[in-house]
């Protein structure tokens, strides 16, 4: 793995994800669509430069470029609803990817979930409570959100499923950007269908870069133990 090209691809989506961030606080709109268009890429970058040669890195490169499509779409959603729909089938995509990224990993031993199976009641209840919550305001959109919080809590629990197979600290990066993404499109679903709270803008871009910074830094680290162990 290329360590120098990393970090530098790290700290420039840290440094782009924080100007747009103060560009949405302060108002800058005109940063915002530019900055915003560069996150994902600068992730892909990072992928491609880190030299990793593992075949199931196809699915977190194929789950950001569909995250790149959902941000340019999300971005233009003012235009028409179909923007919003674009974007939305876009980071079901992603999830999807990510899914099966995590299917992809080879059990080992009993997993988290069969240990605690009432960490599935928990992700499943707050699944449901969020649709109950989003549903009277969804419209014709209800079909497409149930099966998106189906998608995402599938995510998070796959994410958990191989905790104990992935090993520290990449388990921690992936339970956490899983975690992460659910948060940041909880706040995207209450702010667009419910109502707008204060700084729901700033809150949902920090956790939705969080979260991918994180489940990329879970594939390095992932891919970095298996290296050390090889050896």
């Amino acid at each position: 793995m290329n360590y120098k090209i990393v970090r530098l691809f790290s700290i420039i989506f840290c440094v782009l994800t924080l100007i747009d961030v103060a560009a949405i606080g302060y108002g800058f709109i005109n940063i915002h669509f530019m900055v915003k268009p560069l996150l994902m890429p600068t992730l892909i970058l990072l992928l491609i430069y880190s030299k990793i040669a593992a075949k199931e890195k196809w699915w977190i490169f194929t789950g950001l470029f569909f995250s790149f499509l959902g941000d340019v779409f999300l971005l233009y959603e003012y235009k028409g609803a179909l923007f919003f729909i674009f974007g939305l089938v876009s980071f079901l995509t992603t999830h999807v990817c990510y899914v099966l990224y995590f299917l992809k990993i080879k059990s080992s031993q009993i997993s988290l979930l069969r240990q605690h199976p009432w960490l599935v009641a928990l992700v499943a209840g707050y699944g449901c409570s969020l649709v109950m919550l989003l549903y009277p305001a969804l419209g014709e959109l209800k079909l497409p959100v149930i099966i998106y919080a189906a998608v995402i809590c599938t995510m998070l629990l796959c994410s958990l499923y191989v905790f104990y197979d992935t090993g520290r600290p990449a388990n921690v990066y992936f339970v956490s950007g899983a975690f992460l993404f659910v948060v940041s499109d909880s706040l995207l679903a209450v702010n667009k269908f419910l109502s707008h709270f204060p700084l729901s803008g700033i809150l949902i871009m920090l956790t939705y870069g969080a979260a991918q910074f994180c489940i990329v830094n879970g594939f390095l680290k992932t891919h970095q133990q298996i290296v050390y162990t090889n050896q």
